[in-house]
């Protein structure tokens, strides 16, 4: 192999390296989004939740239940 054939042969391994340290990101970014949007979804519910017991509590407290 030859100085030319050498140093194409290493940018090609380089290109390569740097596009799988690429996609790493990328899958490392979508997995913390994944895992964002799980948790807003959680506290969603437990904010519904919290709120439909204290709506509940106020038509046991007025007699609007019945």
């Amino acid at each position: 192999m030859d100085k030319s054939q050498n140093a194409g042969y290493q940018a090609g391994q380089a290109k390569g390296q740097a596009q799988e340290k690429g996609n790493q990101m990328m899958d490392k970014a979508s997995n913390a989004a994944q895992s964002c949007k799980e948790t807003m979804q959680e506290t969603g519910e437990q904010a519904k939740a919290k709120a439909q017991g204290a709506a509940d509590g106020v038509k046991n407290a007025t007699g609007m239940n019945n």
